[in-house]
C-alpha cells in the first residue's frame, strides 16, 4: 500500500470515531452513529492483515438489520481487492467511483458577476437552504441542466428533520466539517445553488457532498465550491485534500480544479427494488 493510501485509511477510520461508536468485527468495522445525522457505514478494519470474507460481509448485514440502520459498505478498491466480490456474493450491489487527490493547489474557477462564493458560518441565515441544496442536487444525479431550483430547495429546507438540521449546525461549531456554498445575488436563480463540505483528521481532508441545484448547472458553481474548500483545507495546514466522484463526467469537473485519479471508492449496498 502506498504511504497516500496509506494516510487515506487512517482518516477512514479516525473520521466516523468522532460521532459514532465503533464495533469490532474481525475484518470489518461498523460504525453506529451517536444521536442524530446522517448514519454511518461499515468498512475495512484499519490494519487488519486478513482477507474479508462474503460471511464477513453477511454478518455485519445482520448487525445492520438488528441496528435499524443502512446495510452499507465503504471502502478502497486497491487497499482492500477482495472486498467488492464478497459483497458482490451477499447480493450487494457495488458502485465503483473515481476517487482523486489534489496536487498542488487548486486551480480558481471563475464565476459568473452575479454569483458570490464563501465559506459558511454557524450563524449563516441560509444555512437551511444550504443544506436543502444537495439534497435537491443528489436528487438528480448527473451534470446535466433540470427544472429543479430554488423553489424546489426551499420547499425541502422547510421540511428538513430537526434532528438533521441541529446535527449540521453543530458541526459547524465544532468545526468538524467546513461548508462552503456559491449563492446567486439576484432574479430567479438568487440565494444558495450549489454547496459542498469537508471533513477532515490526521492531517487529511475530504472534500463530500459537492451538489448543485439542476437549474444552475453548467456555471463552474461546483468547480469553484470545490476550489474553495480544497484551499481553506490547505490553509488549515491538512496535507492531504481528496474526494471521490459519482461517475467520469463528475471527476472531469474536479479534475479542472486540480484533482488527479489516483484509486478507486467503493460503496455497496442493497439494489433497489425493481
Amino acid at each position: 500500500m502506498s504511504a497516500l493510501l496509506a494516510a487515506i485509511e487512517r482518516f477512514y477510520d479516525a473520521v466516523p470515531r468522532q460521532h459514532a461508536d465503533a464495533e469490532d468485527h474481525g475484518p470489518l468495522t461498523l460504525f453506529a452513529r451517536r444521536g442524530d445525522g446522517w448514519p454511518y457505514y461499515a468498512r475495512p478494519t484499519l490494519g487488519h492483515p486478513g482477507p474479508v470474507s462474503a460471511g464477513d460481509v453477511a454478518a455485519v448485514r445482520a448487525r445492520q438489520r438488528e441496528l435499524s440502520v443502512p446495510e452499507a459498505f465503504e471502502w478502497v478498491l486497491e487497499t482492500t481487492p477482495g472486498l467488492d466480490a464478497a459483497a458482490e456474493a451477499t447480493g450487494l450491489y457495488v458502485r465503483r467511483c473515481p476517487l482523486l487527490v489534489l496536487s498542488g493547489v487548486p486551480v480558481q474557477v471563475p464565476l459568473p458577476a452575479d454569483i458570490s462564493l464563501s465559506i459558511v458560518t454557524a450563524e449563516d441565515p441560509d444555512l437551511a437552504a444550504i443544506q436543502a441544496v444537495a439534497l435537491v442536487a443528489f436528487g438528480a444525479l448527473s451534470t446535466a441542466t433540470g427544472p429543479a431550483g430554488p423553489a424546489e430547495r426551499d420547499a425541502t429546507a422547510a421540511a428538513l428533520p430537526a434532528g438533521h438540521a441541529a446535527s449540521w449546525h453543530a458541526s459547524l461549531v465544532e468545526r468538524t466539517l467546513v461548508h462552503a456554498a456559491a449563492r446567486g445575488r439576484h432574479g430567479a436563480l438568487a440565494g444558495p445553488l450549489c454547496a459542498g463540505s469537508y471533513q477532515h483528521a490526521e492531517g487529511v481532508a475530504e472534500i463530500v457532498g459537492v451538489g448543485t441545484l439542476p437549474a444552475a448547472r453548467r456555471q463552474g458553481l461546483a468547480a469553484a465550491v470545490t476550489a474553495i474548500l480544497a484551499r481553506h483545507a490547505l490553509d488549515a495546514g491538512h496535507r492531504t485534500v481528496f474526494l471521490s466522484a459519482q461517475n467520469d463526467d463528475v471527476a472531469r469537473v474536479y479534475e479542472r480544479v486540480g484533482f488527479e485519479r489516483v484509486a478507486t471508492a467503493c460503496i455497496a449496498e442493497p439494489p433497489e427494488p425493481p
